[in-house]
């Protein structure tokens, strides 16, 4: 057996209130970060997304060098990693302790030397040589931390940061020197940014105004007052032509500026909520992308004036639930409640009354995913309108893990399993010790526990114990019948898989004992011959059943750990971890 990786359907950026978030692109790729994870966005390619997973910090801010063969990446503690864009193996090229919390980074024209500001002790800004390090001036001039910073590319070279002292710093280089303060905004100043021409920079802020510099004296040309934002200016960029600029408020619009006439050409409104706040945008190619604050990415084209052409879903953060339906499409819950469905059409938000905590577990069946979350609540979704329904029903107690059939429901909490019924619970069933997950084939009911036993009931208006199986060494924290229910797969906290005969109630192996991390999810292919398993060990083991010592391990599959494992086809499977990511694996059987 062996495999290849399918295609990754990536996270969408981690935002914070009142924080501006940078993005970046070079072509027809995005870049932006999500916890520890960079992650590259192909806009015109899909099979161009990828990651990169160098930083163990979270990362804040990634950029793209004018050459496009590196990426510049920093994080909360202070580290700019720079790697390799070309190929897959991302090969850091050096790594700069700059002793700041990093809020932003800028590369200058020529790829050699980059900025990074933000927030630290002695200072808020360093200058140095992406190869060797070395300092390549002084950032100075702020009494608070920086916000952004721009480069002109062009000699003579120039820089600005912006920072929250509501002041805009200028310097002349290289080597950078500081040379005056610009003092336009009232407020913190969010963002600012150099047209690729040199010619001008703009500036935006916390007091909602927009203003224009001369980008080689940095004399202010004009604040843009026709049509302003309502409230905070989050993020500026400009038009590859230099022509245009474009400004994203959390005032919920996105507005397109003439440079040249200095009017507003169009606004477009995302929306009136707090999640859709306006907190970044960049252009990819004659697009522009805005980022909302719940993470959404919102692509527009300039000649469009009512809405947008796109919209990027994807989990902002880490993935705790995942199935997929009969038809392949894959479902994605994550800790802030949402869920993401992920098809050959791209990804869209589960619409409704959804979850409003953490969503712990996802069964598809027919027509319907079945969610659990942590506001003690199951919900289900129709998969053919692709939103949440009106059914509703509270557990008794926190559920853990649920299982459904065309039976019935069936979900384990803290107190024990209930089985539900077209929104009803029909029974409430006490179980030796604290469930722990639970699985359900034809006729049975399975229930890990944390005493290491897997319970056995027999479906049923009240369900009855028939039986345990007791070979396990850990919690068990993953369960799956295959599809003829003749074999049950358990998987434990100390990442042990043992496979049991249910009706004779023995071990048929307990050999795949590869991982070395609980095991959070088992998936059978339709014909039960071989098992997919994910771990908190980041890596996904294929089993076969004829063949208990032949597997396939898919090492690092998911940063931080894999959550879940889902067959999409009869040779395709499909992961998604903390990472907020899913991804599939073409699987190659050859026994």
């Amino acid at each position: 057996m062996s495999f290849t990786q399918g295609k990754l359907c990536p996270c969408n950026p981690t935002t914070e209130r009142g924080v501006s978030t940078k993005l970046s692109a070079t072509g027809s790729k995005l870049v932006y970060t999500n916890g520890s994870t960079v992650v590259i966005r192909d806009l015109a390619d899909p099979a161009g997304n990828s990651t990169y997973a160098g930083h163990i910090q979270p990362a804040t801010v990634a950029r793209f060098s004018p050459s496009g063969y590196y990426c510049a990446s920093g994080d909360v503690a202070g580290n700019v990693r720079v790697w390799d864009t070309v190929g897959a193996d991302r090969i850091l090229k050096n790594e700069v302790k700059t002793g700041i919390k990093i809020n932003d980074l800028e590369w200058d024209g020529e790829s050699k030397r980059i900025i990074a500001v933000g927030d630290g002790k002695s200072r808020m800004g360093s200058v140095f040589t992406f190869d060797t390090g070395n300092s390549a001036g002084e950032i100075m001039g702020h009494s608070k931390p920086i916000n952004a910073v721009s480069i002109r590319h062009q000699r003579p070279f120039r820089a600005v940061t912006a920072s929250d002292d509501a002041q805009i710093a200028f310097f002349e280089g290289a080597p950078y020197k500081y040379k005056k303060s610009i003092k336009t905004h009232t407020r913190f100043v969010q963002d600012v940014r150099y047209a690729p021409s040199g010619d001008l920079f703009a500036s935006g802020g916390s007091d909602g105004k927009v203003f224009l510099y001369d980008g080689k004296t940095g004399d202010v040309i004009i604040e843009l007052k026709e049509g302003a934002h309502s409230a905070t200016v989050m993020a500026c960029s400009w038009s590859t032509d230099s022509k245009s600029l474009a400004t994203s408020s959390t005032d919920g619009t996105v507005k397109l500026w003439d440079a040249e006439t200095h009017k507003i050409i169009n606004t477009w409104t995302v929306g009136t909520g707090i999640h859709n706040q306006q907190v970044g945008n960049t252009w990819v190619q004659e697009d522009i992308v805005s980022l909302s604050l719940s993470g959404d990415l919102s692509v527009f084209d300039r000649r469009e004036a009512e809405k947008p052409r796109q919209i990027l879903y994807g989990a902002q953060r880490p993935i705790t639930a995942f199935t997929a339906a009969l038809s392949g499409t894959m479902y994605a819950g994550s800790y802030d409640g949402r869920v993401v469905s992920f098809s050959d059409n791209g990804a869209e938000s589960v619409k409704g009354d959804g979850p409003s905590s953490q969503v712990t577990a996802l069964a598809a069946v027919e027509n319907k995913v079945i969610s659990t979350s942590f506001d003690d609540c199951v919900r289900e979704i129709d998969l053919g309108t692709g939103a949440f329904t009106l059914m509703s029903v509270g557990t008794n107690g926190q559920p853990k893990d649920v299982a459904c059939d065309m039976d019935g429901i069936y979900v384990i909490t803290s107190r024990g399993l209930e089985c539900i019924k077209e929104g009803k619970v029909l029974s409430k069933t006490p179980v030796g010790s604290t469930p722990s997950s639970v699985a359900t084939s034809a006729t049975l009911i399975a229930v890990g526990a944390e005493d290491q036993k897997v319970y056995l009931f027999e479906k049923g208006a009240d369900p009855k114990e028939v039986g345990k199986l007791e070979s396990n060494r850990g919690m068990i924290t993953a369960l799956a019948f295959s599809p003829s229910g003749q074999l049950l797969a358990a998987g434990d906290s100390t990442g042990r898989i043992v496979l049991y005969d249910v009706e004779n109630k023995e071990v048929k192996t307990s050999r795949w004992t590869f991982h070395t991390g609980r095991i959070s999810s088992i998936a059978w292919t339709q014909d039960g011959k071989h098992a997919a398993s994910g771990s908190l060990d980041t890596n996904i083991y294929i089993w076969s059943v004829d063949k208990p010592m032949s597997n396939i391990a898919i090492k690092n599959a998911g940063t931080r750990g894999v959550s879940g494992v889902a067959w999409v086809s009869p040779n395709i499977v499909a992961s998604a971890g903390a990472d907020g990511c899913v991804r599939t694996w073409e699987i190659k059987f050859h026994d």
